[in-house]
């Protein structure tokens, strides 16, 4: 069993920045392939950013490339997501996700899910 817990989340303007945070807790978390996603209201949830157990593989959609990061600490076993340049459309709940055998790049991929923090862009 693993545990996700995110943070992080708010209210920023456009054009700002934001730093989510997912730790991971569980005995054998440290293993999984972690991801981010993200669902606005009335829409299903997207993909955002994967990342392998090491650090070293990393996963993005189109449409946060450039602008998101992805990163992941393994001493303090939590993942982050840095969002800049932030717009209106990035709206949605964030949520963290883990999955043993891969990247999380789908919805239906995930073994694990955090609870959700929102985030609101102000324009």
């Amino acid at each position: 069993q693993v545990q996700l817990v995110e943070s992080g989340g708010g209210l920023v303007q456009a054009g700002g920045s934001l730093r989510l945070s997912c730790a991971a807790s569980g005995r054998t978390s440290s293993s999984y392939y972690m991801g981010w996603f993200r669902q606005a209201p009335g829409r299903d949830r997207e993909f955002l950013a994967g990342i392998n157990s090491s650090g070293g593989d990393k996963y993005y959609a189109d449409s946060v490339k450039g602008r998101f990061t992805i990163s992941r600490d393994k001493a303090k076993n939590t993942v982050f997501l840095q969002m800049n340049s932030l717009k209106a459309e990035d709206r949605a709940v964030y949520y963290c996700a883990a999955r043993l055998n891969g990247p999380p790049t789908s919805s239906t991929l995930v073994d694990y899910w955090g609870q959700g923090t929102q985030v609101t862009v102000s324009s």
